[in-house]
């Protein structure tokens, strides 16, 4: 009995022991637990709020990705502009389309303009494949009796194209995360951040694809403007008149005829107007005549 007496007390510290032993070692799941919830609410928080910033990561890759790009690779809009002198306008021009077409381009522009009756001038915009941009230059030219112009421009959108390529792409990561997390919101007030945030992305994307298919098509079609003026020499009409020999003669007879009437008309007004004046001096000199022919015999007699 009193060895019974002696072991209570220690068996009763054992217990006490193990039930703080418990105790403690419930509370450390608990709060693990807890630790655990927070950390994961926290990880998917700080999750939404890093799109923005790998977003922003991912653009910075534009530079690097463009020092990669090699000569082949480069995007040039390419764009000539040329004026020609030619013989025959209009078979020049549709000659033009022809070869625009045959090189797979098409007319994007043409007009003409008429100066006078037999002048004409105008001008056509081609869009031709860049890689038969360099030969139809030089057929476009064969057709020009001179030219009078050639200008041609590159313009390097490499570097723009590469910086649209990398944005697109973030922007596309950024979609697929903020879909995530439309399907895992639980609240209204979060599902309608998320759509109002995909919505801009979802529009930043259509913008983006926008620019870039624009500066696909520029790059794989090159612009061609030909201004082109008629060499022709114009001759002065000239007077059918001119050219009609008989009435030209008959014209002449006429006035020679109508001069000599006008002629032989004054003449007989003046006969006839100065009858007068002229019998007397007729009759004065006819006298004047016998008296020096009677004096002339006389002093021959002598």
């Amino acid at each position: 009995m009193k060895k019974l007496k002696k072991w209570v007390p220690i068996y009763f510290f054992a217990l006490l022991v193990f039930l703080a032993g418990c105790s403690a070692s419930s509370e450390d799941k608990s709060g693990t637990m807890n630790d655990g919830a927070m950390d994961s609410a926290k990880s998917s928080s700080n999750e939404y709020d890093s799109i923005s910033a790998g977003d922003k990561a991912a653009e910075n890759k534009a530079t690097t990705n463009y020092e990669k790009i090699t000569v082949s690779n480069k995007m040039v809009i390419y764009q000539a502009d040329l004026a020609l002198r030619v013989k025959k306008f209009n078979q020049t021009l549709q000659s033009l389309e022809e070869k625009a077409l045959k090189y797979g381009g098409y007319i994007a522009e043409s007009n003409v303009t008429k100066e006078g009756k037999d002048q004409v001038s105008g001008s056509i915009k081609i869009r031709i494949p860049q890689k038969h941009f360099q030969g139809f230059l030089h057929e476009a030219e064969g057709q020009a009796a001179e030219v009078l112009q050639r200008t041609i421009t590159g313009q390097d959108v490499t570097e723009e194209y590469v910086d649209l390529e990398s944005r697109l792409k973030s922007k596309r990561v950024v979609e697929e995360r903020l879909l995530t997390f439309m399907k895992g919101a639980a609240k209204t007030e979060d599902l309608l951040k998320i759509s109002a945030d995909l919505a801009a992305v979802q529009e930043e994307i259509e913008t983006i694809e926008g620019k870039m298919k624009f500066l696909e098509n520029q790059t794989s079609l090159s612009t061609v403007n030909i201004t082109l003026y008629e060499n022709k020499v114009v001759v002065p009409n000239i007077d059918k008149d001119k050219l009609n020999t008989w009435e030209k003669t008959k014209k002449q007879f006429m006035k020679s005829t109508n001069i000599l009437l006008a002629g032989l008309s004054g003449l007989v007004v003046f006969l006839l107007g100065n009858l007068p004046i002229l019998l007397t001096l007729t009759i004065i000199g006819f006298l004047s005549f016998l008296f020096y022919k009677i004096r002339k015999n006389k002093n021959r007699r002598e």
